[in-house]
């Protein structure tokens, strides 16, 4: 393969980092913060909201502590005003152009420089440039940002639009949150979410800073490496964003050292050599290889940014057997299994998100065998950083656009300061590799298919014209403008180029024969696999579990450690979630009945991380297995993104890592069913059948992919039990897993059980005790457990320590097994001995 470099300029307004050249004076860090009465007055930083700010002060104590969310509703009511003031050096005061960049606002602003309106903001996703060249003074400059209530925007703009109503008006009543979030460009989830808080947020998230220049600057810098499959070789397309004051010419320089390729370009502004390239992959299926693009507008220097090789597609054809269509991404001309999650904002208050944060969930999901997460679309587009960290560790991205679980209006000023949005967030994204999929929204396709909000069927062509104008005629459009390297899908979930055929909005969109699906059963029993959905890709479908007792005890008080008390109740967004989980669990396990209340609400912990790790294991092992099957005519599944990853509070959720970076027991078990190569046993008819599942590829890249799954052993459970001896299916665990030919083990360790658990016969509490010891490795520490008898889901909790174990929440069959517990700070074996709790399930009653 070949690679070429070339170059494209643009003047349309766009977004980056600046060039060099240009002369930066930050406005980050102090500000002074005021509200609308002055009666709260206080120093604040930049990049940061209100809330962050009236808790550093000590104002208000921890908003996640307790009922404090509805203690501190009072703050998203009223309207702030921050205000800095800064003078410009010298030597930039001759300089031609002056032009202060807002990274981001939140949301709803009007921004003065020395008394004069520079701009307005309403939208939180945007970046916005003010040109002030005639304002600034030699002295002092007085910079003011005032932000209105998001909350009273939203319903201003809802009761101003009064032709007919955009639903929904309000969340639930269980989810404690605000009324008409979809009227404004905001984080969806702020307003309040099935999981998460309502704190609609006010401030300047993002960085601010003064940009002046003489002639010109390079506003942004994108690059698209495109495959040329007639001659086998790669073109970068390389596009530069200029804001150009006086017409210049000047030279820019490419190149890629590592691929001995460079190329120069004349460049006439006015206003208004190749290489073998290594291909990046997703993890689990090669190396990403990311290369250093050099680019030097005038010889000033140069940036370096990443470029990485690789192809993506979405494949929906045809099917031999099978009506409907395939839907499946191939990376490098090689179909793959997408296996991972759903990817919520990792905190209510964006300002409070550090790279410690994103860096811990995504080496977990990485750890976990996942090679996808999907951003969804009711939370925020992420920080760069999250990108390239994407980049690093092969973590593909499926990018929602930020519309959620409800219709939009289609006003000229929404529909426009949308394709702001949305021009703006694929330039910033387009380069990262990781990127793999654009979506236009999270299920409003759905909603209107299957009438969420009531809507009369003579009114229903009015919105489907709605939802096309938005999503199709302008947020599609721009994105096939914008980026001609990915596909987009207008909604997830969604039937695809069916739906495109039915006019955008297809009759099911959870049509199991096409696309993607979203699936949600809670009352049925989740062990019965037959009532899946064999669908063709499985982009949402989860259980809840509540977090750690460690984590809760962070935000309540022993008060309120019992799954009647209000907290519990408070703390559950989720209409009739806490029922929901002890029903479900009650299906298959014994609840706990300790006389202890603390002890008692930490074994119900556990007992719903059980209930959450089995159920949604059971589930992705039917959607990993039927990646080659069709079975009446539905199958052929390659992708499995359960929900959620991550915790935005401390609170109860779908979640297998909790809102500090622990791991549930889901999440430790994730590693085994996300592994390259699976052994899932099912029973079918009488007979237990095991399949071998493998989705990995030559580590040469150089045969042709073939996604596996294989029946490796069929046998009558009835003959199996017979042959075992004295077993019985309430007395044994079917234990299995693959192996090679010379006896190495080559998938994870399983097991399946014959009946439920709370039937069992013959089991025992193992009296399990524990000794923990230094490893020689920096903070790993080797934990040893004997047992009297064999101990089903054994949990090790560490309370704060943070860390994980290999292995957690497993089956000791025999009398003594030794883990590896890696903490994540300086620790000692004394310490982890006093934190250490282990539980299994015969000691919960």
């Amino acid at each position: 393969m070949q690679s070429l470099l070339q170059c494209s300029t643009g003047r349309q307004q766009s977004w980056g980092r600046p060039s060099l050249g240009v002369d930066i004076i930050s406005l980050n860090e102090k500000w002074q913060l005021m509200n609308s009465n002055s009666s709260v007055s206080l120093s604040a930083e930049v990049p940061g909201c209100v809330h962050t700010t009236l808790q550093r002060q000590g104002f208000i104590s921890d908003p996640y502590y307790r009922f404090n969310d509805l203690a501190y509703r009072w703050i998203s009511l009223d309207n702030w005003t921050y205000t800095t003031s800064f003078s410009v050096p010298t030597h930039v005061r001759g300089k031609g152009k002056a032009v202060l960049v807002f990274e981001g606002v939140d949301t709803v602003s009007t921004i003065s420089l020395n008394g004069v309106t520079i701009g307005k903001t309403d939208n939180m996703f945007r970046r916005y440039d003010f040109e002030v060249t005639g304002l600034l003074k030699d002295e002092e400059n007085v910079l003011q940002v005032w932000i209105m209530s998001a909350v009273t925007y939203a319903s201003q703009r809802s009761h101003a639009h009064t032709e007919y109503r955009v639903p929904p008006d309000c969340p639930p009543p269980v989810q404690k949150g605000e009324c008409h979030v979809n009227f404004i460009r905001k984080a969806q989830s702020s307003f309040s979410w099935d999981w998460g808080p309502s704190f609609p947020t006010l401030g300047i998230w993002k960085e601010v800073r003064l940009e002046v220049f003489n002639s010109s600057r390079v506003l942004s810098y994108t690059t698209s490496p495109k495959y040329d499959s007639e001659h086998s070789s790669w073109n970068v397309e390389v596009e530069l964003f200029f804001d150009v004051f006086v017409a210049s010419k000047g030279l820019v320089h490419l190149s890629i050292p590592l691929l001995q390729s460079e190329a120069e370009f004349q460049l006439s502004l006015t206003p208004g050599q190749s290489k073998n390239v290594s291909l990046w992959w997703p993890f689990g299926h090669g190396e990403q290889f990311l290369y250093y693009l050099t680019i030097d507008v005038n010889l000033e220097g140069g940036e370096t940014f990443n470029v990485a090789f690789r192809t993506v597609e979405l494949v929906q054809e045809p099917i031999p057997s099978s009506p409907g269509l395939s839907f499946y991404f191939r990376i490098n001309g090689k179909p793959i299994f997408l296996k991972g999650s759903n990817w919520i904002p990792v905190h209510a208050f964006q300002d409070q998100v550090t790279t410690d944060m994103i860096t811990i969930l995504l080496r977990s999901a990485q750890k976990a065998n996942m090679n996808t997460l999907r951003v969804w679309g009711g939370g925020v587009y992420e920080q760069d950083i999250f990108y390239s960290l994407c980049d690093m560790y092969g973590i593909m991205i499926w990018q929602d656009f930020m519309f959620a679980c409800a219709l939009y209006p289609t006003e000229k000023d929404f529909i426009q300061t949308v394709r702001e949005e949305v021009t703006h967030q694929v330039r910033r994204l387009k380069s990262h590799p990781s990127v793999v999929i654009w979506s236009g929204n999270n299920e409003n396709e759905a909603a209107i298919a299957t009438d969420w909000f009531n809507i009369s069927v003579a009114a229903r062509p009015l919105y489907v014209k709605d939802y096309v104008n938005l999503y199709v005629e302008n947020i599609r459009d721009i994105v096939l403008q914008e980026d001609s390297t990915r596909p987009f899908l207008v909604s997830s979930p969604t039937n695809g180029v069916e739906s495109e055929k039915e006019g955008w909005v297809a009759k099911d969109p959870y049509d199991p024969h096409y696309g993607d699906t979203h699936y949600y059963s809670y009352y049925k029993d989740c062990w019965d696999w037959t009532a899946f959905p064999r669908t063709r890709f499985a982009s949402e479908y989860g259980f809840q579990s509540w977090p750690s007792l460690s984590t809760l005890s962070k935000v309540s008080v022993s008060s309120d450690w019992d799954f009647s008390s209000n907290f519990s109740a408070h703390r559950q967004h989720h209409e009739d979630g806490n029922q929901q989980m002890l029903k479900q669990a009650e299906l298959h396990y014994i609840l706990p009945n300790s006389t202890d209340p603390v002890q008692k609400y930490r074994d119900t912990i556990y007992i719903t991380q059980v209930m959450q790790a089995q159920c949604v294991k059971i589930q992705t092992e039917f959607y990993r297995r039927s990646r080659s099957d069709i079975v009446e005519g539905k199958g052929h599944t390659m992708g499995t993104l359960y929900w959620q990853l991550n915790d935005i509070w401390q609170g109860p959720s779908w979640s297998s890592v909790e809102f500090g970076g622990k791991w549930k027991m889901l999440h430790y078990w994730a590693t085994d069913f996300y592994a390259p190569i699976l052994s899932a046993g099912v029973e079918d008819k009488g007979d237990l059948l095991i399949y071998g599942v493998s989705d990995s590829h030559s580590e040469k890249h150089n045969v042709k992919a073939k996604v596996r799954c294989t029946l490796v052993f069929q046998h009558s459970i009835s003959a199996l039990l017979m042959q075992c001896g004295n077993c019985t299916r309430r007395s044994c665990i079917v234990a299995f897993h693959l192996s090679s030919p010379e006896g190495q083990l080559i998938s994870p360790h399983n097991h399946m059980f014959l009946s439920s658990p709370r039937y069992a016969e013959g089991l025992q509490k193992p009296n399990i005790t524990f000794t923990v010891k230094d490893t020689g490795i920096v903070q790993n520490f080797f934990v040893t457990l004997h047992c009297s008898f064999p101990a089903v889901y054994v949990w090790l909790d560490v309370d704060n320590i943070p860390g994980h174990f290999d292995v957690n929440g497993f089956l000791m069959l025999s009398k003594k097994s030794t883990v590896i517990f890696g903490a994540w700070r300086p620790t000692t074996a004394e310490e982890i001995t006093a934190n250490l709790h282990i539980t299994s399930l015969r000691d919960v009653y």
